[in-house]
């Protein structure tokens, strides 16, 4: 005779219903913010050397300033959602963005300005794995990589837009104050937005039974199936689901049954840092090292940063139907091909064009990964894990600058974009040879495996 079924297994066989779809947008728009943010620096890096007189050395310090405070956030608030829920971690680490943006505006000095991005960097740090972990628990197995890509694809709205606002913002006073510093303020003022609207999130269930509070978790759980029954028939769950046993922490990590799949992550998210923000954020000043005016930067950037989020809605019809282990590696490639070749680009159209189509292949890559790395552990570490390893791509960020600045300025575009595609087949080999295939199976009979 068989027990009742996990919140898993009740929470899976369900249709997506209005509460789905409401967890998805506030997701989506918190993500825009964290996104608008994560792309600010590095979009205002022309303007901000000449308005702090920026030398070599503190450039990159500004730009890796917010990426060191993201690997702290990473870790210590992505353990923090682990141990008391996702939803109180959720409102913690947007209030610390918000706070800390808001006084990157008022900054008089590149001091005041690392200072501020590096402590805005903490509240930002464990969003992107957060998301993707209370994503991945609320959503059933069937629809939960879909729907994850539609909330990125809201986010990703943020890239383009802070690239316009930048272009609109940049050339004016308004009130008599620096438009760049309005940029601050508006992501700051967003947050808090978001800030409010999450406080009416439910908590994950998934969480809720791992760390024994059943009752709230049936609660939430028979909410959704009687949303569901009013919308049409619900079929019985499978009751063989139950949820990965195993002790939460750190050193959970590093256990025979995690650290096979923690070294895969790890040596992932050190790498595809260099192919994805390499780019993002340093492609304002590639884009100067071939001459181009700052104010003609912005506006390239604008066009090229719309591919961020088209690339993200053209993963939702395939994050379901190709396995997203080899959504990742195929995507890989075409970063490391379409870098090269923007590397060695002259033509302003041939740059619009192949920066363009980098940021949407390098789009359809990262919903794969972020909707990969939550489902590879279990509900007790699975923040823990993803904000972890995540944690480390925000160091690799933090040193990126240091490494590839001096390459461009050095030695130009084309050996830089070299630097970065031979990340990316590091990457392809750890994917291919190392990962598990996840697409469309129950997370717990992904933990358990």
């Amino acid at each position: 005779m068989t027990g009742p079924a996990s919140i898993g297994a009740r929470l899976d066989r369900l249709p997506i219903t209005r509460t789905h779809r409401a967890v998805v947008a506030i997701a989506g728009i918190g993500t825009f913010f964290d996104l608008f943010d994560i792309f600010l620096a590095g979009v205002l890096a022309t303007v901000l050397t000449e308005r702090f007189h920026l030398s070599r050395v503190s450039l990159p310090a500004v730009i890796g300033s917010g990426f060191l405070g993201m690997f702290i956030g990473a870790l210590g608030l992505g353990w923090f959602a682990d141990r008391v829920g996702r939803r109180r971690a959720f409102l913690v680490t947007l209030g610390i963005y918000s706070v800390f943006t808001l006084f990157g505006a008022f900054a008089t000095s590149a001091t005041m300005l690392i200072a501020t991005r590096f402590l805005a960097g903490i509240g930002i740090g464990a969003e992107p794995p957060l998301v993707d972990s209370y994503l991945s628990e609320f959503l059933p197995a069937r629809d939960r990589g879909r729907y994850t890509a539609v909330a990125y694809t809201i986010g990703f709205v943020g890239v383009p837009a802070v690239g316009f606002l930048a272009r609109v913002l940049v050339p004016l006073r308004l009130g008599g104050i620096d438009g760049w510093r309005w940029l601050f303020v508006a992501g700051s003022l967003g947050g808090a937005i978001v800030w409010r609207l999450r406080r009416q999130l439910p908590e994950s269930p998934r969480w809720l039974e791992s760390v024994g509070r059943i009752g709230e978790a049936e609660a939430i759980a028979a909410q959704l199936e009687a949303e569901a029954a009013r919308a049409g028939s619900v079929p019985a769950p499978a009751a063989d689901e139950r949820p990965a046993s195993g002790s939460a922490g750190f050193a959970a990590l590093l256990s025979r049954q995690h650290r096979g799949r923690t070294a895969v992550l790890c040596v992932f998210h050190i790498f595809q840092t260099v192919g994805y923000y390499g780019f993002g954020t340093l492609v304002p000043l590639v884009l100067a090292s071939k001459g181009f005016s700052v104010v003609s930067s912005l506006t390239y950037t604008s066009i090229v940063f719309i591919g961020y989020p088209l690339g993200s809605a053209l993963s939702m019809p395939i994050v379901e139907r190709v396995d997203r282990r080899w959504l990742i590696v195929g995507s890989a490639v075409l970063m490391a091909v379409f870098g090269l070749a923007l590397g060695v680009a002259a033509a302003p159209a041939a740059i619009v064009a192949f920066g363009f189509v980098y940021t949407v292949v390098s789009n359809i890559f990262s919903n794969a990964f972020h909707i990969f790395q939550a489902e590879i552990f279990p509900t007790a570490v699975r923040v823990t894990a993803a904000g972890t390893a995540y944690g480390l791509s925000r160091i690799s960020s933090a040193a990126m600058p240091f490494v590839l600045l001096p390459v461009l300025q050095r030695w130009g575009a084309t050996a830089m974009f070299a630097a970065v595609a031979a990340a990316m087949l590091i990457v392809v080999a750890d994917i291919a040879f190392f990962a598990p295939s996840t697409t469309g199976r129950a997370l717990e009979r992904v933990a358990s495996r």
